[in-house]
């Protein structure tokens, strides 16, 4: 398994910024796909989920803020940031996981920093 995270940078609050992750390694279109998020001294915290069906969900802080979505053919998961806030300033991790008891695997992470 194998996940690429790219797309992070230095954004202005209020701007929008599209994080992308490639994967390969798996049956993509089977796996659940998720970014989190982490923050040095803080644990790591969902973001957003695509699932196998095409089903997503968000955290109740990003809800409206966020758009994940995911192209089975391309192998890839996106995460589309809005209105960023100076608080969405973390590293932004890609996950791939088949089922809720199976391992979840992470990419190297992308760093989001919001600032003006």
């Amino acid at each position: 398994v194998q996940l690429v995270e790219s797309g992070g940078g230095l954004v202005q609050p209020g701007e929008s910024l599209r994080l992308s992750c490639a994967a390969s390694g798996f049956p993509f279109a089977g796996w659940v796909m998720a970014w989190y998020r982490q923050v040095p001294g803080k644990e790591r915290e969902l973001v957003a989920t695509a699932g196998a069906a095409g089903m997503t969900s968000y955290a109740d802080s990003m809800k409206g803020r966020c758009t994940i979505s995911r192209d089975n053919y391309k192998n890839t998961v996106d995460l589309l940031l809005q209105n960023v806030k100076p608080e969405d300033t973390a590293v932004y991790y890609c996950s791939a996981q088949l089922r809720s008891w199976s391992p979840r695997y992470w990419g190297q992470g992308t760093q989001v920093t919001v600032s003006s």
